[in-house]
């Protein structure tokens, strides 16, 4: 019993750990990509995705004010990637 008891909050860590883990990866991806102008929509879906996870597992409010941080830095994101393609779009249809 005592093992037991002592495996459940180690491997909850794990998994907090595994899962950060995760979202750090993510995020450098994105900082990357970021960096160097290729920024996709998949990558940012993928973030949000990882936040969105992240947030169901936690009861930490630390932890969440990071998460919010994070989702709205990448909402910015997907907004700035909607304008640019909206303003290809029409860029592209003015031209014909």
């Amino acid at each position: 019993m005592a093992l037991q008891e002592m495996g459940g909050p180690l491997e909850r860590r794990r998994k907090a750990v595994s899962r950060a883990g995760r979202i750090l990866d993510v995020l450098d991806e994105v900082k990357l990509a970021l960096v160097s102008g290729e920024l996709s929509l998949s990558q940012l879906e993928r973030l949000t995705r990882a936040v969105r996870e992240e947030r169901a597992a936690t009861e930490d409010a630390a932890l969440e004010g990071v998460l919010n941080e994070i989702e709205t830095r990448a909402a910015v994101e997907l907004a700035k990637l909607e304008m640019a393609r909206n303003a290809g779009l029409r860029v592209t249809g003015e031209s014909r």
